[in-house]
């Protein structure tokens, strides 16, 4: 059942329920942070519509500046901003930003602890229609890598809202990452958030003497790991799902907390397998507590045209495919 401490969205499961993309969330905690700090600033890359930095724009004409088609400069001119008392935001397409511009991401901003903070949209494979091309399924793994850096991946648009606002307090380089299609809004305002903070979403209902295995998740596909859960449920299997929307710093406490109660885990992520959540998850567990483990994401491969439910279905990250992977480490404990 959903964790009843954590003041999760009741109507969650019904046909009805709120959706909305995680960018949304970007749009109203940037224009939220601008409005308690003046030295919040907004750059695009020519996407400031689909970015959600319009109403930034809008409504702070005089601090925000758009940069063009020119992914690697806008990260340089932030850089400067950064380190001259400044709080810059920049968005683009992940796969342009931190795609295109890595390199100066990690010499301007990340080698002189510059204070930017880096808006990744479009990421995952449920960009849809867009193709390969625009579906950013490295980003996580690149930027974890990057010393001073720290990743923030939201489950929905009001988790997404407060994770920019987090940002804008932290000081160093943030990167948020967050998604192009409507999904459910899984959260209330009253939830709680902390960055490096990962909290349970699902726990066991009264009639499961224990939860098997720990479901560890990140982003918008968050959903389809509850969903999972409630389909489990339904053959007296019990879980845990964990967001973990930090992926850096990690919240190895609470993974190995969750962990040693179920005794394997499955990680679920619209990304890469390799160097995403799933390995974070188990650089930490063959260190601290080695268990079964199954990955849910993209196995070595690129995306495609097509519906995104399409597309989590034919790379088997859809609710089907986790309850098998659940299943699996079961079989292997």
């Amino acid at each position: 059942m959903l964790n009843p401490a954590l003041h999760l969205n009741p109507k969650l499961f019904d046909a009805d329920a709120e959706q909305r993309p995680t960018r949304d969330g970007y749009g109203d905690g940037l224009v939220a942070a601008g409005d308690a700090d003046q030295n919040v600033v907004a750059l695009c890359a020519d996407l400031t519509e689909s970015t959600r930095t319009e109403a930034f724009a809008k409504k702070f004409p005089g601090r925000f500046f758009e940069l063009g088609v020119a992914e690697q400069n806008m990260a340089t001119v932030a850089a400067g901003l950064g380190i001259s008392g400044k709080i810059p935001f920049i968005a683009s397409y992940a796969t342009f930003s931190p795609g295109r511009n890595w390199e100066q991401i990690r010499t301007t901003i990340a080698y002189n602890d510059s204070n930017v903070k880096i808006a990744g949209h479009h990421a995952g494979i449920s960009v849809g229609p867009d193709g390969a091309t625009h579906q950013a399924t490295e980003d996580i793994a690149i930027m974890r890598t990057m010393p001073n850096m720290k990743v923030f991946v939201p489950c929905d648009a009001i988790e997404a809202r407060k994770a920019t606002e987090a940002a804008a307090h932290i000081w160093g380089p943030v990167y948020l990452r967050f998604q192009r299609e409507k999904t459910p809004v899984m959260t209330t305002t009253e939830t709680p958030y902390a960055p490096g903070k990962a909290e349970i979403f699902w726990i066991p209902s009264a009639g499961i003497k224990k939860p098997e295995v720990s479901i560890i998740v990140c982003g918008a596909i968050t959903y389809n790991a509850l969903a999972a859960a409630r389909e489990l449920e339904k053959e007296k299997i019990g879980v845990i799902v964990l967001n973990c929307h930090t992926i850096k710093p990690l919240d190895e406490r609470k993974i190995i907390e969750c962990v040693k109660k179920t005794g394997a885990v499955v990680t679920v992520e619209e990304h890469q397998i390799a160097g995403g959540l799933g390995g974070a998850v188990a650089e930490t567990l063959a260190k601290y507590h080695p268990v079964p483990m199954e990955f849910v994401g993209m196995r070595d491969g690129f995306g495609e045209s097509g519906q995104p439910a399409q597309l989590l279905e034919k790379y088997n990250m859809d609710v089907k495919s986790i309850v098998i992977a659940v299943k699996k480490a079961i079989k292997r404990k």
